[in-house]
């Protein structure tokens, strides 16, 4: 799954970088502290821009877990580090 979500992330970044998109907007991740991690993107003056996600929630342990949703104005998601 890796793979397929960078191969979709980094042409659609690519795709939104005009000069000042990136310098305002973007894609972040952070750490959470249970631990996990997150994941932003901003939308706006984007293709994406308007389209709401209603939230998906998969939770297989307490470890591996994962949460994504859109308001249409940013992309967001967290995931717990699944255990070997």
């Amino acid at each position: 799954m890796i793979p397929d979500a960078l191969s979709f992330l980094q042409p659609w970044y690519a795709s939104c970088c005009d000069g000042d998109w990136e310098h305002g907007y973007g894609v972040k991740i952070g750490t959470l502290d249970n631990p996990g991690w997150d994941l932003k993107i901003n939308l706006m003056d984007t293709p994406l821009a308007g389209i709401p996600l209603d939230r998906l929630v998969v939770e297989r342990t307490e470890d591996d877990w994962l949460y994504v949703w859109s308001d249409g104005t940013s992309f967001e998601g967290a995931c717990g580090p699944p255990q070997p």
